[in-house]
């Protein structure tokens, strides 16, 4: 599946957030990329462009398509609540987002990539779909084979004790559990999905 591979440091300069994680090359040039750098004149942006930024960020922070991230909105608006804030448990909810979160992978490319090889169990069955919707309830795991893994062992190891309430996690087993959908404080991205929100029902 098609996947941006392009320059990440670019990306992340373009929001002026750390979208992929630590980045030197944002600490050093904070500003948006580009020929003329900080000294271009940049103009007023329209209501639409901001929207749309928004949009891109969100897509390339949870690393869905454009498609993906369609589908995704249309069910969250079908659902009971605030759109945006049950848009954003649906990305949460993904499957190589928990894993991300839950600190078997260092970041969401590589936790895509672990369930992509069929490194990760969901309640004892093996996964490899990214985009897979968890539920309340699931357990998610480390499939026995490849507990020995080292990019796995290197992750876990780095791995800071569990500061998402609504996962649990036993680094003895190398076993985790998706307890519920989080709360929209309780989400750290810097998305303000009220814009994603005004951009989709225009």
């Amino acid at each position: 599946m098609a996947r941006y591979t392009g320059p990440k440091s670019k990306i992340a300069r373009k929001f002026r957030e750390p979208i992929f994680g630590p980045d030197k090359a944002l600490e050093r040039k904070n500003y948006p990329p580009g020929q003329h750098g900080v000294s271009k004149r940049r103009g007023k942006q329209s209501e639409y462009a901001i929207q749309l930024l928004e949009k891109q960020k969100a897509k390339y922070t949870y690393g869905v398509l454009e498609r993906q991230f369609a589908n995704l909105f249309a069910r969250a608006s079908a659902k009971q609540g605030i759109t945006g804030e049950v848009f954003l448990k649906l990305l949460e909810a993904r499957l190589d987002n928990t894993v991300y979160r839950l600190g078997i992978a260092p970041t969401r490319s590589a936790a895509r990539q672990l369930v992509g090889h069929k490194h990760i169990t969901v309640n004892g069955e093996v996964v490899n779909i990214p985009s897979y919707s968890l539920r309340p309830g699931d357990v998610i795991a480390v499939r026995e084979r490849s507990k020995s893994l080292e990019a796995i062992s290197n992750a876990v190891a780095g791995h800071k004790i569990n500061k998402f309430s609504w996962l649990e996690w036993d680094a003895s087993g190398l076993t985790g559990k998706f307890l519920n959908y989080p709360e929209r404080t309780e989400i750290p991205e810097n998305i303000k999905e009220n814009l994603i929100v005004e951009l989709y029902s225009k």
